[in-house]
């Protein structure tokens, strides 16, 4: 018998594995690292590249390409800051957030369809993990 550890670290990396697969699959074309900018954007309201790669953990470059294609797709504006006019400030789109709002939606469908055939029991099982969950992930 493995560790709880163990198996709670393989349980969860292949559901979050999934939820990625998931949330691309949902927006064609869309790749993770844009779909991450763009619920950045919707948490902060404005950012600026910069800040965008520091908060997803990835290169300047990875994040300009990732910006070029967002707003190319009309899914995320770009404006001069006032105050400094070096300084290149982002916003969502209205249609940056219907896509996500579509993606959120067709996610949160195939998880509830999936649920639909679990068992009552094993239904409130889960809903009584979701806390320790939540904890667990605050605290790592």
């Amino acid at each position: 018998m493995t560790a709880l550890h163990v198996d709670l670290r393989l349980a969860i990396g292949r559901l979050a594995r999934r939820l990625r697969q998931l949330y691309v699959e949902t927006e064609s074309g869309s790749s993770f690292l844009e779909l991450a900018v763009l619920q950045r954007l919707e948490r902060s309201g404005t950012s600026t590249p910069s800040d965008l790669a520091g908060e997803e953990n990835v290169t300047s470059a990875a994040v300009a390409a990732c910006l070029r294609s967002l707003s190319r797709k009309g899914l995320v504006a770009r404006a001069h800051d006032a105050a400094d006019g070096r300084r290149v400030l982002l916003t969502l789109t209205p249609e940056g957030r219907s896509t996500l709002r579509r993606r959120d939606d067709r996610c949160v469908e195939r998880i509830r369809d999936v649920l639909s055939s679990f068992s009552s029991a094993d239904r409130a099982a889960l809903a009584r993990a979701v806390p320790l969950l939540e904890r667990l992930a605050k605290e790592l």
